[in-house]
């Protein structure tokens, strides 16, 4: 498994961006082997991870390299130019060292712009389309199990390092921001069931993961399209799937979260050390002024955003705020940057981006 993620920040300082993947079983004589490339974000990882559970479960070696494999995997990334370039880049790079590529992820909803640039390609497959990327798998290199090994359960492919691991909890999102080709790619929000999101958390927390690192693309909306359903004693409300993910012995951080009124909710959880929720809310609030706010149709209002904030503050003076910003949006005016520069004064975010 590798990575080529283009970021000016070190491994360090971003959690999202996961090493090198630690293969050590050596393939079997006559074992077909997979390599793959994850670009992205983690959601993106996630799909990376199941694709090659699925991969290992039916017989599948995974090579660390490009010529110890049969095949590369390209999970891809389109959610920039910048993106699609790394990505166009990653399976030429697949391509020239290997020679025979599957693509997959969020650039493969375009695959005419993939095969226009790359035409060898064998497949290209639509995100999250595990079944598509497997198919595809199989007609370039057929799976040959062992019987005596391979019909055995394989345990899940993580990579990330043991101590935490990325939990979604859902896929797509229902908003039409201006900005944002996610819904185009993903489709609108779809829901995983509380109980199945707690049972992989029990699984992960069992195998020795110290944090849970929940994501979607959307968490706050999670439930929504199922009516927070309640299944197995656990309701499908991000409220309520926090309180029980804290419940398990790990520290839950929450990622991806939009401002919403019932975000508030969360905030006793947090600033009570028991809990396992961890007093930390990454929250994509994109800009502060509400005309350029209004032009992005975001979900939010930045004069009430301050006032939630300060409230958050009272009730958990220790949390942790992280967001993201887009300057230079069509039409913002110096004036509206400015408004924006004031916002962020007052609001006194931990970490900006």
């Amino acid at each position: 498994m590798t990575q080529n993620p283009a970021s000016p920040n070190p491994p360090s300082l971003r959690p999202d961006l996961a090493p090198r993947a630690l293969i050590t079983d050596a393939p079997r004589p006559g074992q077909p082997t997979i390599g793959m490339v994850s670009l992205g974000c983690p959601k993106a990882l996630v799909d990376s991870e199941r694709i090659l559970t699925r991969l290992r479960a039916e017989g599948y070696a995974i090579s660390p390299d490009y010529s110890g494999a049969d095949a590369v995997i390209v999970n891809t990334c389109g959610f920039l130019d910048s993106a699609k370039a790394e990505s166009l880049d990653a399976i030429g790079e697949a391509l020239a060292e290997n020679g025979r590529v599957i693509v997959t992820g969020c650039l493969g909803a375009e695959p005419d712009y993939i095969t226009g640039a790359h035409p060898r390609v064998l497949a290209v497959t639509g995100p999250h389309q595990y079944e598509a990327v497997l198919d595809a798998v199989h007609r370039a290199v057929p799976p040959q199990p062992d019987p005596f090994i391979d019909l055995l359960p394989a345990s899940a492919v993580s990579l990330t390092p043991r101590h935490y691991s990325y939990l979604k909890i859902s896929e797509g999102c229902n908003h039409k921001c201006k900005f944002c080709i996610i819904p185009d790619m993903r489709g609108r929000l779809v829901s995983r069931p509380a109980h199945a999101v707690m049972r992989e958390a029990e699984r992960l927390v069992q195998n020795g993961v110290k944090e849970l690192l929940v994501i979607s693309q959307d968490t706050s909306a999670y439930g929504v399209d199922i009516k927070h359903a309640t299944a197995n004693g656990h309701r499908a409300h991000i409220t309520d799937l926090a309180r029980d993910l804290g419940t398990l012995g790990a520290w839950v951080r929450l990622h991806y979260v939009y401002p919403y009124p019932h975000v508030r909710d969360l905030i006793p959880l947090m600033a009570d050390p028991s809990s396992g929720v961890l007093p930390y809310l990454d929250i994509p609030f994109q800009h502060a002024h509400p005309d350029v706010l209004r032009r992005m149709a975001r979900p939010a209002a930045a004069a009430k955003t301050l006032d939630e904030i300060a409230a958050w503050r009272t009730i958990c003076p220790d949390i942790t705020l992280r967001s993201t910003f887009i300057v230079g949006y069509p039409g913002e005016t110096e004036a509206e940057f400015q408004t924006l520069l004031d916002w962020l004064d007052e609001a006194q975010l931990d970490r900006v981006g």
